[in-house]
């Protein structure tokens, strides 16, 4: 099912949805835009602290960890 399509039916399916089910709908696509924001924060947060943490990690004495 293509974008537009997808939309549609989401749209037709609503409609049908009496008030109090469409907070709950509205309330899961707010959780689910969140999740993914802080699921971006987690990976940015990841990949600045990289180089901060590369001193520590890439060092002789764990050098055997990085072959697990």
């Amino acid at each position: 099912m293509q974008g537009t399509d997808l939309v549609d039916t989401l749209v037709s399916k609503l409609r049908t949805l009496p008030p109090e089910k469409l907070v709950e709908v509205e309330d899961f696509v707010d959780f689910l835009r969140v999740r993914d924001d802080d699921r971006h924060l987690v990976t940015a947060a990841a990949r600045l602290s990289e180089a901060a943490f590369a001193a520590v990690w890439d060092n002789p004495d764990d050098a055997a960890y990085d072959q697990l």
